[in-house]
C-alpha cells in the first residue's frame, strides 16, 4: 500500500496533494515545521500521487501545477525534513483513516497530525478532525489545526490556481503562490525558429501540465544540467504556429534571450510571468519575424533588460 518508508521515527505529519505548493500549502507546511521544531521530531509531508480524482473518477486527468518530483522539492525547500511520495491507488482508497495511519508504522511514530478544519482522509473521507482527535487519544498523538488561507475572502486552492492558469491570469497565480510552472525535456523540432533567427527550445512533457491560453509570454528558465539559470530570461510561445499550419500540434517553445548553446535532452524548468499577446496568423514569414522582433523588445522591457 505505502512505499517502503525510511525509519523516520517520531514525527509531525501533514498530508495532501500539495499541487503547486501555494500559500495555503505554505501555511500547513510552516505549522508542521514549527511543531516539529518544538517537539524535537522529524517533519513529514505525505504527498499523494496521482491526484486522487484520477483514481476516484476513472478517466479523469487533472492538469498539474507542478509534477510530483518538483512538488517534493518545493516542500523540502520549505524546511520539511521528509517529503514522502505516497501512491494513491485503489488499495489506498479502501483503507480507513485509522488503517492508513497504522500502515505508516513503525517507520513513522506519529506525535502530531496537522489538518485544516474541513479536511478529511481515508475511506469515505471518514478521517475528520473530531474522529482523529478521538483516535489520537488512544494512539498517543494530537491534532493540530491550521486555519485555511483566504485571498479576497476566497479559499486559496490548487483548483483555483488551475482555473487562473487556464484563464491566463498569471498575476493571480503569482499572488496566490508562485509563478505558473512548466517542466519539460528539450526535444528536436523542425528548426523553423532557428531559420527565422529565433532558435527555440521545444518542450516535451512527461505529465499533464496546467496550461495557459495560446499566446506569447515572458518567462524565466532554468536548465541545471547545462548551467543555465535559475531565472534566465526567455520569450515563450504556446500555440500551434498558425502562420505555417492549418491545424498544428500545440507546442511550448522557449527562446532564451542572450543565449547560444545546445539544450537538447536536458530538463528545462520554466516560470511563466506575463502575457504579451495572443497567438495569431501572419501573412508569411517576414511579417511574423517583424512581430517577433517587437515581442522580444517588449519582453526585454518587461523583464528589465533594457
Amino acid at each position: 500500500m505505502t512505499p517502503a518508508l525510511p525509519p523516520i521515527g517520531p514525527a509531525v505529519v501533514c498530508m495532501g496533494v500539495f499541487d503547486g505548493v501555494h500559500r495555503g500549502h505554505l501555511a500547513m507546511l510552516a505549522a508542521t515545521r514549527e511543531a516539529a521544531a518544538r517537539a524535537s521530531t522529524a517533519s513529514v509531508a505525505l504527498v499523494f500521487d496521482p491526484h486522487p480524482d484520477e483514481v476516484l473518477k476513472p478517466g479523469t486527468r487533472v492538469p498539474r501545477l507542478t509534477p510530483a518530483d518538483v512538488t517534493l522539492r518545493f516542500i523540502n525547500d520549505e524546511g520539511i525534513s521528509h517529503p514522502v511520495l505516497i501512491r494513491f491507488d485503489d488499495g489506498l482508497r479502501a483503507l480507513s483513516a485509522e488503517e492508513f495511519l497504522a500502515a505508516l508504522e513503525p517507520a513513522i511514530e506519529l506525535r502530531w497530525l496537522v489538518m485544516s478544519p474541513e479536511s478529511a482522509f481515508g475511506r469515505g473521507r471518514g478521517g475528520t478532525v473530531e474522529r482523529m482527535r478521538l483516535h489520537g487519544q488512544d494512539r498517543g498523538f494530537e491534532v493540530l489545526i491550521v486555519e485555511p488561507v483566504l485571498d479576497d475572502g476566497e479559499l486559496i486552492s490548487s483548483s483555483r490556481l488551475r482555473a487562473a492558469v487556464a484563464a491566463g491570469d498569471l498575476a493571480t497565480v503569482r499572488r496566490l503562490g508562485r509563478p505558473a510552472f512548466l517542466r519539460g525535456v528539450v526535444v528536436q523540432g523542425d528548426h523553423r525558429g532557428r531559420e527565422l533567427g529565433f532558435p527555440t527550445a521545444n518542450l516535451r512533457f512527461d505529465y499533464v501540465p496546467a496550461m495557459p491560453p495560446r499566446g506569447i509570454y515572458t518567462g524565466r528558465v532554468s536548465v541545471p544540467d547545462r548551467g543555465v539559470g535559475p531565472g534566465h530570461p526567455a520569450l515563450v510561445s504556446i500555440g500551434v504556429r498558425p502562420t505555417f499550419h492549418e491545424a498544428g500540434q500545440l507546442l511550448v517553445e522557449a527562446y532564451l534571450l542572450d543565449f547560444d548553446g545546445d539544450l537538447y535532452g536536458a530538463d528545462l524548468e520554466l516560470d511563466l510571468l506575463d502575457h504579451l499577446r495572443d497567438e495569431r496568423r501572419f501573412d508569411g514569414a517576414a511579417a511574423l519575424v517583424a512581430q517577433m522582433r517587437r515581442d522580444e523588445a517588449q519582453a526585454r522591457l518587461v523583464l528589465g533588460l533594457s
